[in-house]
């Protein structure tokens, strides 16, 4: 089987800062202002989990629920017993730019005991939360950033969204053509190259990428591309260079696709990102 997310993590990391290990009592609230999602553990006891007006979720056990992107929430627990958390903030490298974010569903919530492969990983990570040793930030942090890795391989399994990214990595074919995408953006794709690599003749692989990811092949391939132009950007290399590793043939090409997907051309979007950064 193909590794759908290597070549994903290795243009676009994750990272987790732990923010919360014990007890939360009353009522706690997350606005979702800052530029990054959620991942929480509730270890022991019972929580209502609040979206705006709405109660989203009432958890009664070990449970993990995870915000990929930004999303108010708030918590509400017995004001003296309360529930024992272990939380994490969680960065997707690229914003909105990254095809695994934006594939993500706006919340996800799974008991502990439906996820039996994780469980040395939260073994260890509840342990180290409990402890006071050396180290003990960058351990909880990295055994987050597995969980999560352990979290996407069960949802890419379980066919956990109808349309998009995660739904063209379940399909058995699909997915060979989005890992070539992802492993080689500079290579001039075609959907006939494409379909080849999928093992699909040309017009049944179309009509399946666009019915599982929602768009045509060549739509998110051009994501891809420029999201990857928009981190390079960003690292300072020149646009020359950029243009040949995201497969473009001269920088006039990448700015035309760039200013199609963005609105701007490269440089008046970098510009526009360094004044509000």
């Amino acid at each position: 089987m193909v590794d759908r997310l290597a070549a994903l993590l290795g243009h676009f990391a994750v990272s987790a800062r732990t923010f919360q290990s014990g007890p939360l009592c009353g009522v706690n609230t997350l606005d979702g202002t800052e530029p990054y999602g959620q991942l929480h553990l509730l270890r022991r006891g019972t929580a209502e989990v609040w979206h705006g007006a709405s109660k989203a979720y009432s958890l009664d056990g070990p449970t993990l629920l995870f915000y990929p992107r930004p999303m108010a929430h708030r918590f509400v627990t017995d004001s003296e017993t309360g529930a024992d958390f272990v939380c994490a903030h969680i960065a997707f490298e690229g914003g909105p730019a990254n095809p695994l974010s934006s594939a993500l569903p706006a919340c996800v919530c799974i008991p502990l005991d439906h996820l039996p492969d994780s469980v040395p990983v939260l073994t260890l990570l509840f342990a180290e939360a409990e402890a006071n040793n050396c180290g003990r930030q960058v351990m909880l942090d990295r055994l987050f950033e597995v969980l999560l890795v352990q979290l996407l391989r069960q949802l890419m399994e379980n066919g956990s969204t109808q349309v998009g990214l995660l739904a063209g990595f379940a399909h058995q074919q699909l997915r060979r053509a989005i890992v070539a995408m992802h492993q080689e953006p500079e290579r001039d794709w075609s959907v006939e190259s494409l379909a080849a690599v999928a093992g699909m003749s040309r017009s049944v692989f179309a009509n399946q990428f666009r019915e599982a990811v929602g768009e045509t092949p060549a739509s998110y391939l051009q994501r891809w591309r420029v999201g990857l132009v928009q981190k390079w950007l960003k690292n300072g290399q020149p646009l020359r260079l950029i243009a040949e590793e995201a497969g473009y043939s001269s920088e006039s090409a990448l700015s035309r696709a760039f200013k199609s997907q963005c609105g701007l051309s490269p440089m008046a979007w970098l510009k526009q990102e360094r004044l509000v950064t």
